[in-house]
């Protein structure tokens, strides 16, 4: 049997170390990779106003930004535009993952019907983090108590009942324009920037009602400010048990909005995963779930994969509603 002289092992042993280095230090960038850490704030940017669903979505998640990221989670408030200044702001920033908007549905459709800076496809979707139902609310100085009485006055009236929702064939102007859809009625719509200026605007007199989320005015109807006179959704909400859906009252209507996270174009996986995974443990804070039921803002967590495709589901949904009640053809 032939020996192998000494510079041929000392070769061999030397391409085996160069091989195991090459491995080690792929396994280290692997590791490296997967163990991204945020070293500075992250913040949530509010495309709305202070008070209304989205604003209360962030804030509670806020809350354990330290516990689960080692850093705080910083809301900020951006308004305009229907959402649009926050939008382009954050899309326009580093993709880092260290500023997301959090963005509705109509996200996903608004740019198809009227002149939008941006669309889902413009971000990297993290996760969905909320759904909750609309629902159908007055003064609580209104003569109506019900939402028969609202359909026959509407009749009487055809265009004179005026009701507000937070923006020009968003999710909520698709609820007031369904429940008129349905009962074959004419409101006068009135856009706000959220649904808090626009509830404001019911107590103050300036409007007769409201097609924003149950959640956005359970504070409201709970402090005898506001008369809640149906749900569009599939259950009653926690905080308003004595307010019954649409489907209880015997009409087939049901509107939704969801929520979720997305940064700028462009974040790495790895980062994603980081996000998605922290924002799952907050999510699963009997504190934070507490505060969402009690509130009535329902969880739908979807990863990023998941919320891709419903995004596009939802769009889809969303204008069909549209070129049903002519708001677009």
């Amino acid at each position: 049997m032939s020996q192998m002289s000494a510079p041929q092992e000392d070769e061999k042993m030397r391409k085996v170390l160069v091989v195991f280095t090459v491995l080690m230090m792929c396994c280290g960038m692997m590791a490296f990779a997967e163990e991204w850490k945020p070293e500075k704030p992250i913040k949530l940017i509010v495309p709305w106003a202070p008070g209304g669903g989205t604003d209360t979505v962030a804030r509670a998640l806020a809350k354990f930004g330290d516990k689960h990221f080692g850093v705080p989670i910083v809301v900020e408030n951006v308004e305009g535009g229907m959402g649009a200044l926050a939008l382009q702001r954050v899309k326009a920033s580093e993709p880092d993952g260290y500023e997301l908007v959090v963005a509705s549905g109509y996200v996903g459709w608004i740019d198809k019907i009227r002149d939008f800076p941006v669309n889902f496809n413009d971000f990297t979707q993290v996760m969905c983090v909320n759904s909750d139902p609309a629902a159908f609310t007055v003064s609580a100085d209104a003569s109506w108590n019900s939402i028969e009485e609202v359909v026959e006055y509407a009749k009487e009236h055809p265009g004179d009942l005026t009701v507000g929702h937070s923006g020009e064939g968003l999710v909520w102007h698709i609820a007031g324009a369904s429940v008129a859809e349905y009962f074959d009625l004419e409101f006068n719509y009135v856009p706000f920037d959220g649904a808090a200026p626009a509830n404001a605007a019911v107590m103050g007199g300036q409007i007769d009602a409201v097609s924003v989320s149950g959640a956005e005015v359970a504070s409201q109807v709970l402090g005898g400010k506001m008369k809640c006179l149906g749900i569009l959704g599939g259950s009653r909400l926690k905080p308003l048990p004595d307010v019954p859906t649409f489907k209880e009252l015997g009409y087939d209507l049901e509107v939704y909005t969801h929520r979720g996270l997305v940064g700028a174009k462009g974040i790495p996986a790895e980062r994603v995963k980081v996000l998605y995974e922290g924002f799952s443990k907050i999510m699963d804070e009997p504190e934070f779930i507490e505060t969402m039921n009690n509130l009535g803002l329902g969880i739908y967590r979807l990863s990023p994969e998941e919320y891709a495709s419903f995004i596009e589901q939802q769009a889809t949904q969303a204008l069909n509603a549209l070129k049903r009640i002519g708001l677009v053809e």
